[in-house]
């Protein structure tokens, strides 16, 4: 699709148990804090987020509202959740992808009140379910 425009990886999310204890081993590791943020996730609040940078690398740490954090915490092991590609047209970039009949996890971008301005995003889903997310920084 040679229309479509990805600028670069722009991060990597990683689900964790305790966002505190996440943030000092990533700073250890020469990352910053660069944008912290509370979230909502299936109506349950509690959730949140860490975005910690080291040089042009940006990992997005965030600790899920009670509910879903036993979830991770059963599961044993840590994974990447997905994989953020950096756009400029996040509108332009949905239709796109949904017209090319690509899987759109969402019905239209999403709104989180994330940096200065906010971002959007949405996620498409790869050939053996891994999540891509093209993001917006508004």
């Amino acid at each position: 699709m040679k229309d479509l425009k990805i600028n670069h990886l722009q991060h990597v999310g990683i689900p964790v148990t305790d966002l505190r204890t996440s943030e000092a081993f990533y700073e250890t590791l020469g990352f910053q804090n660069v944008m912290s943020s509370t979230f909502e996730f299936a109506g349950e609040a509690g959730g949140k987020v860490a975005m910690m940078k080291n040089g042009s690398v940006i990992i997005e740490l965030y600790q899920m509202p009670e509910t879903e954090l036993r979830k991770i915490r059963e599961r044993g092991d840590g994974h990447i959740d997905h994989v953020a590609f950096d756009v400029d047209d996040v509108e332009f970039t949905f239709q796109t992808l949904k017209n090319a009949g690509f899987q759109v996890l969402e019905p239209a971008p999403v709104f989180l009140a994330f940096w200065k301005n906010g971002c959007k995003y949405f996620n498409i889903l790869g050939p053996d379910g891994e999540r891509l997310e093209f993001n917006q920084i508004l």
